[in-house]
């Protein structure tokens, strides 16, 4: 797996921090704490930025780049899903012609709540 954790290692965001959990059904599962990663084509936030949800913040942990075929029944859980299979359809429905292909690269943001 290839883990690009070096904050200096890290290309310039594609898209900002409020714009990575934006689906309602996926925001409920971060309240929830059932999601803790999304995987996005680009780059959403730095490491340490914070993501507000509803008034709930979330810290991004971590930003790294995994290939569609890297994906483990584990990642499918911090989508909030059981399965790989699951996660993908759930995508694939988001992006009806998108092709699933397993050395396509996504970026993985990786978080956890802000204890106030």
């Amino acid at each position: 797996m290839t883990n690009h954790d070096v904050h200096n290692t890290l290309p310039p965001k594609t898209c900002s921090v409020e714009r990575l959990v934006t689906m309602e059904e996926d925001v409920n599962k971060v309240l929830e704490g059932k999601k803790t990663a999304t995987r996005r084509n680009g780059r959403y936030a730095d490491v340490g930025e914070i993501m507000e949800l509803k008034d709930k913040k979330f810290k991004v942990d971590r930003v790294y780049s995994q290939s569609l075929g890297e994906l483990t029944d584990e990642h499918a859980k911090q989508e909030g899903f059981d399965t790989v299979e699951e996660y993908k359809q759930s995508i694939l429905s988001y992006h009806p012609g998108m092709p699933w292909l397993p050395q396509m690269r996504v970026w993985v943001h990786e978080f956890s709540p802000v204890s106030e």
